[in-house]
């Protein structure tokens, strides 16, 4: 079997690295996280125009999947360029929608999802009580138990530990379905979504490494460069050996989820809390080896430091992710 990208899907990332490294993604992250959603607004149209969006739609409904090898190619190099916005739940919400087996909700919702017209947040009220976004998304569903309702309101903005996840409380709104269609369809929904979100870790995991090494051969002290220290050698070594160990193993949970693999979710589960700790070393690492300069907020390296501790937790926490494997 094989885990890793073909020459077609090499082709994809490099044509999204591409389009993003021409906009000004750190001043996108910058304004979404002051509430100015215009910047990132403009990288989801050329990422919707690219197709990243439809990769989570079936074809009968405008979109080209699902397709959740290709979804993680994407979402690793959105993960590397730390593009903001509910990015996760909105294909997570297309896959929920889709798998609900309600052709005319999906049928009214998905075109403009595959489109990118329409940003949508996600909240599986087992996994928390917040939404992701909820005040520049265009709809958020909520699955509380075996009930989907569409929010009547975001609710107040909270802060958090990045300040470009902006997450809301929502509350009210009409029902769209209950039953266990409902159940099944979210637990689909999230595993697409932890899928997806082990996939931006590991982006946001290689840009972190990538940056540090940079920074260890530019910085000197006692007349070297620090990157010939021993002891940080050893600290990026051990990095970089987590980040190669989860990329094989988040390329198997989409072939597993893509085959629809009875074990697939503890698959998904085992790629997620792997690419979280890696994300999560890396972040570390870099905050130390860039000495008093890594904690300041005006270095661009903060906006990828924040993302590694909530995309960690995100959508499955280490302990739930390793109780999902050992009962598995």
């Amino acid at each position: 079997m094989r885990f890793f990208p073909d020459a077609e899907q090499r082709e994809f990332a490099r044509s999204l690295d591409a389009l993003l490294t021409s906009g000004d993604t750190p001043a996108a992250v910058r304004s979404w996280g002051e509430g100015d959603h215009g910047p990132g607004r403009a990288l989801w149209a050329g990422l919707a125009e690219a197709g990243v969006f439809a990769l989570a739609v079936p074809r009968e409904h405008e979109g080209f999947g699902p397709l959740p090898v290709e979804l993680t190619v994407a979402f690793e190099v959105l993960g590397r360029h730390a593009v903001p916005g509910p990015l996760v739940e909105t294909v997570a919400a297309a896959a929920l929608l889709d798998r609900l087996g309600d052709a005319d909700t999906a049928a009214a919702r998905l075109p403009a999802i595959a489109s990118g017209k329409s940003l949508a947040s996600l909240c599986v009220t087992s996994f928390g009580p917040y939404a992701l976004d909820g005040d520049v998304a265009d709809a958020v569903f909520v699955v509380d138990g075996d009930t989907l309702r569409v929010a009547a309101g975001p609710g107040p903005v909270l802060p958090s530990a990045d300040p470009a996840r902006r997450l809301s409380r929502p509350s009210g709104g009409a029902v769209v379905a209950r039953g266990p269609a409902v159940t099944a369809a979210a637990t689909y929904a999230a595993d697409v979504a932890a899928l997806a979100t082990a996939a931006q870790a590991l982006g946001v995991g290689r840009t972190l490494l990538a940056r540090t090494v940079a920074h260890v051969t530019r910085r000197t002290q006692f007349g070297v460069a620090i990157g010939s220290f021993q002891a940080v050698k050893h600290r990026l070594a051990d990095t970089l050996l987590a980040l190669e160990f989860t990329e094989p193993l988040v390329h198997s949970a989409a072939l597993a989820l893509a085959a629809g693999d009875a074990g697939a979710g503890q698959e998904v589960a085992a790629a997620k809390v792997t690419a979280g700790e890696a994300a999560y070393r890396a972040a570390r690492t870099a905050l130390q080896l860039h000495g008093a300069v890594g904690y300041t907020d005006e270095l661009d390296l903060s906006l990828w430091i924040r993302k590694a501790r909530p995309l960690r937790d995100a959508w499955g926490t280490p302990a739930a992710c390793r109780a999902r494997v050992l009962a598995g």
